[in-house]
């Protein structure tokens, strides 16, 4: 049977009516998470997560909060702090608290679901924290992780994995660089690759800092990063919410989760939500419109909440779960997670009866029913917003700032003088390390443009990438 373009077209309406919604709260999101990410030092977070005790699982709580929402981010950061020896319990810890209580999740909850939802996540966030630490307690293999992280490090070592020094992600090849001390370093991305340098190069206090272009290089740097993670995500879920909203009828909603009232049907609903978590493939922030989708087809208070606190259980995280740690491990923590994550939502339906805050889903216009796109308050946010992420793609495009005096025509990162070099056609050009020289020398004409000049913003010379 065809389906109607009108049809299609309201999903797609609805879908970019929540993106357009939420967009400036994603972007001060992000900023104050790249603030936080520049400015804040996380040296030494491996070893003040090595106690399994009520301060370390603090500090977990504090460092992931501080954190991006990335789920694969978040997974991937969490297995760099536990091969340093963080406790199980403040690793997973930390990973519940960069999906969970991070400034761009909060601000999207409050947005597109409402205050009740982000007192949910809030405090239903530092519940799944408390109960995730007592149920490991409480079954934890008695030395199953510490064989887990020996064998974890002996195979990436033999494995040649690098971490990645500014983020504990897996380095790669193309993103290497040499110390003046001759260390070789790797790293996941070009972001981080230039974070290392800015901190490199970077001298004063955070004041002094955000005085400076230097200081938002760091931070529009910090920023591109951020949006390089979660934006797949978010694009998707939003896309994908329209489309669920218009397409799946009310009688598939009806078959999943249980109507009425009562502590069965409570119960009910948040075993179902996490099941739908765990096969939508909709991770970090993402999962925040698919919500809506729910909320709009009438699942329950325990349902969304349950939904919105599993982003960290889906399938491609499993997968991830089951590469790193193994089959056993993935089990484990996807049995801790599952029964962590619906007891939660079950206790912030139960508690919000009891403070008879859950909102009514009769209340307001459904969601084909609301106008996105008019001059209002949300405009002028959106463009104010959009500004803000202008200035800094200005700042980040221009280089202004930026350590380093010339930039490297291989892999476009800023170097100075001092690094190698090689002459093609009377201009001498500077490389970041040996492995870029050694590419430009194979086929100069590939990289070199015959015109470097001096970098306006950062008086270097940009030889284009």
């Amino acid at each position: 049977m065809a389906v109607p373009v009108g049809d299609v077209f309201e999903a797609l309406r609805i879908g970019v009516g929540f993106l357009w919604t939420a967009a400036w709260a994603i972007i001060i999101g992000l900023t104050v998470t790249s603030l936080v990410q520049v400015f804040v030092s996380k040296e030494r977070m491996g070893e003040l997560l090595g106690d399994g005790d009520l301060t370390g699982l603090a500090r977990a709580t504090a460092f992931g909060a501080a954190s991006s929402g990335c789920s694969f981010g978040a997974v991937a950061i969490g297995k760099g702090l536990f091969k340093k020896g963080a406790h199980v319990v403040n690793f997973l810890a930390f990973m519940f608290a960069s999906t969970n209580l991070v400034v761009e999740l909060g601000l999207m909850i409050l947005i597109l679901l409402g205050w009740e939802f982000l007192l949910a996540e809030l405090l239903g966030g530092l519940v799944l924290i408390v109960v995730m630490a007592g149920l490991v307690h409480l079954t934890l293999p008695e030395n199953r992780f510490e064989e887990v992280r020996e064998a974890l490090n002996e195979r990436e070592h033999e494995a040649g994995v690098t971490e990645d020094p500014t983020c504990g992600m897996e380095g790669k090849d193309e993103y290497t660089i040499r110390t003046d001390g001759g260390e070789t370093l790797k790293f996941c991305s070009e972001g981080c690759l230039e974070t290392y340098r800015q901190q490199a190069a970077s001298g004063g206090g955070w004041r002094d800092e955000l005085r400076s272009w230097g200081g938002w290089y760091k931070v529009a740097n910090q920023f591109r990063k951020e949006w390089s993670m979660i934006y797949k995500d978010i694009v998707a879920g939003f896309l994908i919410s329209g489309f669920v909203i218009v397409f799946v009828p009310q009688r598939v909603w009806n078959a999943l989760f249980l109507q009425g009232d009562g502590l069965l049907v409570t119960a009910e609903n948040a075993v179902m939500g996490v099941t739908i978590a765990v096969i939508s493939f909709v991770g970090s922030m993402g999962n925040v419109p698919f919500a809506v989708a729910l909320w709009s087809g009438g699942v329950g208070f325990a349902g969304i909440i349950a939904f919105v606190y599993a982003d960290l259980v889906t399938v491609p995280v499993l997968n991830v779960y089951r590469k790193y740690y193994g089959w056993g491990v993935m089990l484990y923590i996807l049995g801790v997670f599952f029964v962590t994550m619906a007891f939660a939502g079950f206790l912030m339906e139960v508690l919000f009866e009891w403070l008879d805050i859950v909102p009514n889903l009769s209340g307001g216009l459904t969601a084909t029913e609301q106008t996105y796109f008019a001059l209002d308050y949300t405009l002028a946010l959106n463009l104010i917003a959009f500004a803000f992420v202008g200035f800094l793609a200005y700042v980040y495009r221009r280089g202004l700032g930026a350590p380093g005096e010339y930039r490297d025509p291989v892999c476009g990162m800023r170097t100075d003088d001092d690094g190698p070099s090689a002459t093609h056609d009377g201009t001498t050009y500077y490389f970041c390390a040996e492995a870029c020289k050694e590419a430009f020398e194979e086929s100069p004409e590939q990289f070199a443009d015959g015109s470097p000049t001096v970098d306006e913003g950062s008086h270097g010379h940009d030889h284009g990438h």
